[in-house]
């Protein structure tokens, strides 16, 4: 479980502030080729900074957990993509399981939270934590107030008659983050009432997204009244000044261990190391945790300002080991098709 972190330095990183962190000239040339699974901005960012710091050329795709996923075993036997940056643990360790990703123990790894070893550990060497987060509920302070609706609190609360087609999360098929969320109600409630809650939660369901962050941000927009979401990605958009509020489910919830690693066959395999090493350092995961929330895995970063504390969340006993196996996800999102998917259309 994510543990407590360094002191939160009073900081604030853009992308120009993360450029200039990366003050070391340039020590190698190449290009590298990077799928990465957070936020266009922020997948940006570090591509600017990482190319300034190294030289090294950068070629980055933007994809969901599922997609990614889909991409990497579809390339196996001739991969495109040299290191895959982001998304949430359980399809890095199923990467991992295929035979689909590498080890590698960087330099970094001395500085980082347990909850990181914890991943590389349960890979093999195969993957590491970069980032943690909390999944939580978004919800529109304006709409509520409008029709004098209590916000959510809890699991329960979603099934409120005054939340019916008033809700959106995410496909789990597509997202890291609703398949967290399948596996969290399971392992909450057990299997068989997991999906009677499900059931009973898509008759409440307007939309199921594509990303994980698309909830966060129709409710800020005033698309739906409710989202379920990263905590993270909720965050933001109230950092960003919309009517919105965020609170942690009060049965528990998952959380997340964003993750990084590199593939088999990378081409480019040196340069997919250093990238790999330089995502790990301070200067490098300062700007996820400032401008994203997201909880670093180094020890010397910044804490997210604004974000909700891990301590004060009640996050259940996450079982990765399980649930990042490759049969118990194919297992669950098949369920997942034929008994919600299925009464959706």
């Amino acid at each position: 479980m994510v543990g407590a972190v360094a002191k939160m330095k009073s900081v604030g990183v853009g992308i120009g502030a993360l450029v200039a962190l990366a003050t070391i000239p340039a020590y190698a040339q190449g290009s590298v080729t990077v799928m990465c699974g957070v936020q266009e901005e922020w997948c940006k960012a570090m591509v600017v900074a990482f190319e300034k710091k190294t030289g090294i050329g950068v070629a980055m795709t933007r994809k969901s957990a599922g997609e990614a996923l889909a991409q990497i075993r579809a390339e196996a036997a001739n991969p495109k993509i040299d290191i895959w940056w982001g998304s949430s643990g359980d399809p890095h360790l199923q990467a991992a399981e295929e035979g689909l990703s590498v080890a590698y123990e960087s330099g970094q790894m001395k500085d980082l939270q347990s909850w990181a070893e914890s991943q590389y550990k349960q890979s093999q060497g195969r993957s590491v934590g970069v980032y943690a987060g909390a999944l939580g509920f978004v919800y529109n302070t304006e709409m509520l107030a409008k029709r004098g609706i209590q916000p959510p609190k809890c699991w329960a609360d979603l099934l409120r008659p005054e939340f019916k087609g008033e809700i959106q999360m995410p496909n789990p098929n597509s997202s890291g983050g609703a398949y967290t969320a399948v596996a969290t109600l399971v392992q909450i409630f057990g299997e068989d009432a997991g999906f009677d809650y499900l059931k009973k939660l898509n008759e409440s369901i307007n939309q199921y997204t594509k990303s994980g962050a698309a909830p966060a941000a129709a409710v800020a927009r005033g698309e739906t009244l409710v989202g379920i979401s990263w905590v993270n990605d909720s965050v933001i958009q109230k950092v960003n000044k919309f009517p919105v509020e965020i609170s942690t489910p009060c049965e528990g919830t998952g959380y997340e261990i964003g993750s990084m690693s590199i593939l088999k066959g990378a081409k480019n395999l040196e340069a997919a190391k250093k990238f790999y090493d330089f995502a790990l350092t301070p200067e490098a995961q300062d700007y996820g945790a400032v401008n994203f929330q997201m909880t670093p895995s180094n020890k010397q970063s910044v804490l997210p300002p604004d974000a909700p504390k891990f301590e004060d969340v009640r996050l259940i006993d996450y079982n990765f080991q399980k649930y990042g196996m490759v049969e118990e996800r194919k297992r669950l999102l098949s369920r997942w098709d034929a008994e919600i998917k299925s009464a959706a259309n």
